[in-house]
């Protein structure tokens, strides 16, 4: 059986399912798992001969253990992942990997389609209802809200900084209405997540059966390694050859499922961990001393807008630390492996809008704000460590161009594509917000009185 422990280690170890019905540790720790499984050379060189469905159906049954039959889980993920998840290559060693095909056009949809469906199973099994509360910086919400909509047994409660999101990214919230409740406030991401997490440890509210499906919940996290094999199939040649891959990073979970999937076997010679101005990784690996960014800088890769990520407790976790949800570190994890293992740098919203404009130009093809984070990162790498200029490197990019227009059309004068998905929403009818919260007991108070 697959257990789960606790970042905290403070509560129990649980199984998957437990994991994921909890969301959150009753200690405010993340669940993560005791044991990553190994997959051989000779079965990661495998796959360049796979479809997409066919790497996940592996991947995941080791990761999840039998507690769902192989059968099932085989439907799941058809039914979850049926869209495309192109590699292209970009020049002579450097790759684009775009996460940007499902239904709301970023790559969340991966996890919360996948977690959709996983505790849809659960629920139907246990004749259960569940109440999901999730924070998000801007694609989290629209990727819950379009993959847990409809379900009967769910209902969906989703926060946001109603200031700091562009326009579709709200609405692809708010439009819904049935089961799914989304509510702007006027704070940063960072405000949104406490209010969540002070939700999950409230003994007060434990009857209402809460979970998360943000990266907080390990069951959205795990399917994110997935794309990884996927990128990395589909452009090695050797056995056990090497990839950099450049990860555009806010609250953490895409850099997690990266490294699971490094230390499942996948051969990385490293991870470049691009954040925006919100700096505290860069900071921390630079100095050995973790301090948060408070309040969180607003940058137009606004997904990435957070200033202390909860998937660090992971990543404190993997490396044999811990770290407790306030950002205190109470054992120093290994901080030279991690720095072996992981480039973290910076780039502004000018490196930004330049990275943009001259991607465009130079390839001719749009990249969004938080690609061009990914990309810009990736040529400082390469500039700086010319040794490993034939190493070939995937950099993720993680929402459709189509979300941010305004910046888009300021940079190269050209209006995004809108795909089909996104522009279904654009003259919806949106859902009202249903209650003003200032501090964390508005927000309870809410969940009394209406679930």
């Amino acid at each position: 059986m697959v257990l789960f422990h606790s970042t905290n280690y403070n509560t129990p170890d649980v199984g998957l399912k437990e994991a994921i019905f909890k969301g959150q540790a009753f200690d405010k720790g993340l669940y993560m798992l005791n044991t990553i499984p190994i997959l051989s050379e000779s079965t990661i060189h495998s796959f360049i001969n796979l479809k997409f469905n066919q790497i996940s159906n592996i991947i995941l049954l080791k990761l999840f253990g039998k507690v769902i039959p192989e059968t099932d889980l085989k439907k799941i993920i058809a039914d979850a992942l049926d869209f495309k998840i192109p590699v292209e290559k970009i020049n002579n060693f450097d790759y684009i990997m775009f996460l940007d095909r499902g239904p709301t056009c970023s790559f969340k949809d991966i996890g919360a389609r996948t977690l959709a469906r996983v505790m849809e199973y659960f629920l139907n099994l246990e004749e259960k209802d569940m109440v999901i509360l999730t924070a998000t910086s801007g694609d989290t919400g629209g990727a819950v809200a379009s993959a847990f909509y409809k379900k009967k047994r769910i209902k969906v409660i989703i926060l946001y900084p109603r200031n700091e999101i562009s326009d579709l990214q709200r609405k692809q919230m708010t439009t819904l209405g049935k089961n799914i409740i989304a509510i702007g406030i006027d704070g940063k991401f960072d405000d949104c997540q406490r209010y969540v997490k002070t939700a999950f440890a409230d003994k007060n509210l434990q009857f209402l059966n809460l979970t998360s499906a943000n990266s907080i919940n390990v069951g959205r996290l795990l399917p994110q390694t997935l794309y990884y094999f996927w990128a990395y199939s589909r452009v090695v040649k050797e056995i056990n050859e090497k990839v950099i891959f450049v990860v555009p990073s806010g609250n953490f979970g895409n850099l997690i499922g990266g490294l699971i999937a490094y230390r499942m076997g996948l051969p990385v010679k490293k991870f470049i961990s691009a954040v925006n101005e919100n700096d505290e990784f860069p900071l921390y690996l630079r100095r050995g001393i973790y301090q948060k960014v408070e309040p969180s800088k607003h940058c137009i890769s606004s997904a990435m807008n957070v200033g202390h990520p909860s998937n660090f407790a992971r990543l404190i976790d993997l490396y044999g630390g811990i770290i407790d949800e306030t950002g205190l570190i109470h054992k120093n994890p290994d901080l030279e492996k991690i720095r072996e293992d992981i480039f973290a740098i910076s780039i502004n919203d000018e490196s930004t809008r330049r990275t943009i404009k001259s991607f465009y130009q130079k390839y001719n093809k749009i990249i969004e704000p938080h690609g061009a984070v990914g990309w810009a990162a990736l040529q400082k790498y390469r500039k700086d460590n010319l040794r490993f200029y034939k190493i070939k490197a995937i950099s993720l990019e993680t929402a459709d161009p189509a979300k941010f227009p305004d910046e888009i059309i300021s940079l190269i004068e050209i209006t995004p594509k809108i795909p089909k998905s996104l522009e279904a929403i654009k003259n919806r009818v949106e859902f009202p917000n249903p209650i003003e919260i200032e501090k964390y007991e508005d927000f309870k108070s809410y969940l009394l009185k209406n679930f």
